[in-house]
This record gives structure tokens, sequence and C-alpha cells, in this order.
């Protein structure tokens, strides 16, 4: 089968096509196969790649196969879906460190990790949900904020953030956006009580204070912006970060949390449901085949348009 293999840390040269063998049917006891259509490229691949995790990856050295975010079709069927039944998920690529990820043809997966995908969802926009919805609800889970508190989500115009804002305002959360100029009209729409254009954390900073002078409640931090806004959290407050390196140290007894999403299958098949109910709206930046991966990742790196970037297999 065909995959895109990181072949040694660095730019979105290094990723290539390669040939391995196509995993058979019962090869790893637990796992089942999904034959993949689309493939998510996370803002982690992106640093996977580059070499920024290489400490954290343990023993796991290139080539290896990038990807967690997968849509297709299961191969294999699992209790409750036949074979042939069209699915979404997320592999755990950092608990699992095999180096097995979705830019492949077929993965194997655990039935724990998948959820059906309704009629009326296509394959590239179920490939941009499963673990930007987990990240968004497992982060508002750990925050645990009452209804009517402040929230600031940073990178709304993004996957993540678009998911935590949405969920954010149906628990009653007042929330400011921080987005791409021009995404303001939209994100009122998604349930943003107030938005601000994206720039320098201080800029940032300056314009929600601006807005709620007192501080907010909590920081959600889907643009990595990490120490540089802790201003804008009152004391006692609380401040999600997305990666490790991206977390600040806690400061006026603020708490900071640091939450990577965990596969959920009842909750992303609720997601999906809302996705195709239009309870619920997701991003796509661009479409691209397989073979133009690298190309996908200069996208990306680039922001050549807020949202996330998918793979056709």
């Amino acid at each position: 089968m065909r995959v895109v293999e990181v072949t040694a840390y660095g730019g979105p040269e290094v990723l290539r096509m390669a040939r391995r063998p196509e995993p058979e049917a019962g090869d790893v006891p637990g796992r089942v196969r999904v034959r993949l259509k689309a493939a998510g490229v996370n803002q982690a691949d992106l640093r996977i790649r580059a070499g920024v995790y290489a400490d954290e990856v343990g023993d796991l050295k290139p080539p290896f196969v990038l990807g967690t975010d997968f849509a297709g079709k299961l191969l294999d069927p699992v209790p409750g879906m036949a074979a042939g039944t069209r699915v979404a998920g997320f592999v755990p690529w950092w608990e699992e460190l095999t180096g097995e990820g979705t830019y492949a043809e077929v993965v194997r997966v655990a039935p724990e990790w998948v959820a059906p995908i309704p009629d009326d969802v296509d394959y590239t926009v179920a490939a941009s949900i499963p673990l930007a919805s987990a990240t968004a609800q497992q982060s508002l889970d750990r925050l645990g904020l009452a209804a009517g508190s402040t929230l600031v989500v940073t990178g709304a115009s993004g996957v993540v953030g678009r998911l935590a804002l949405q969920y954010a305002a149906a628990a009653g959360l007042r929330v400011v956006a921080v987005a791409h100029e021009g995404d303001e009209h939209e994100l009122k729409v998604l349930g943003a009580e107030h938005s601000v254009t994206r720039g320098t954390p201080e800029d940032v900073v300056r314009k929600v204070l601006d807005f709620i002078p007192e501080g907010v409640d909590a920081v959600f931090d889907g643009a990595l912006h990490a120490a540089p806004v802790l201003p804008v959290v009152k004391d006692g407050g609380a401040f999600v970060a997305l990666a490790a390196n991206r977390t600040p140290a806690p400061e006026r007894n603020i708490r900071v949390e640091t939450v990577r999403g965990k596969p959920d299958a009842a909750r992303l098949k609720e997601t999906l449901e809302k996705v195709a109910a239009r309870e619920v709206i997701t991003r796509v930046a661009d479409v691209m085949p397989l073979e133009e991966v690298a190309e996908a990742h200069r996208r990306a790196e680039a922001g050549h348009r807020p949202g996330r970037m998918i793979l056709m297999i």
C-alpha cells in the first residue's frame, strides 16, 4: 500500500511516498482495518516532522508515518458496525508511538476509536473533526467553568478553536474569540460574544482587556501563544495549553492544564451527527491528494488559510 514516510527530521521535503505491506485481517489482536478516503494534517504533524518533539517520541526514529485523523470504510466488522461502514476517528499517535499514522491507504485501529459517519457528511469534512473535537471537549471538561464564565479562545478561526468556541457557547460561557480578520460575523453566529483580530500576543492581551478590563476566567489557547497571553486571565483563573512545550508556568494562582485529546467514540458519534444537522460547523482549508503532502505541509505552516488541510487517499 502507499504511505507517506518522514525520512528524516526537517522541512516538508523530507516527506516521501513509499510502499509498505498492507495490514491483514487479525494480524494485530484487538485491531481492525480501515481503508482510508481522507486524512487530516494537524499542527502536531508539522512539529513532529520538523523534529520539535524528537526528544518526546522515545526510541521512534525516521522513517515513520505521520497522521492522526482519518475517515474511510471499515474492512473488518466491529460490534454494531459491519464491514463497509463509513467511519471516522483518530489514532492516538503519541500514546501508540508505533510510527503507523494515517498518511496511508489502510490503518489498524481499535474499535473504540471509531464512530460511524452520517450519510450527509462527506469524508473530507469527517476527517477534520475527530482529534479537534476531542481536544476541545476534553479541554472544556478540565476547565470546569460555570455558565456565565468568561473564556478567551485563541485560534478561533482554526478547527480546534472553532469547535471549542461552539461547545463553550452551548455550555453558556461568554466567549471572546481571537481570530482572523473577516471572521468576526461568522464567529458571532457560532456563539462568540465578542471577537478580536489576531496579532502579537501583546496586541491580543490589550484588545481583550479593552473589552473585559477585569480579565477573563480562562483561556483556551488554540493558537499556542502560551505565557504571553496569561495577563488576560484574572487571578485564580485557568489556562488550557494544547502542547507541552507551549504550556506556561503557573502564576497568580492560575491553574494551568495541558490537554492532549483522547479517543471517545461515543462523543465523536454525537459530534458527527451534529455536523450532519448543521448544529456544529467545522472548517476545511484545502483538499489535496496524498502525493502532494509536502505542499499540504507548506501551506499549513504558512497559514495558507484557516482550517484543516485534508489529504485525499
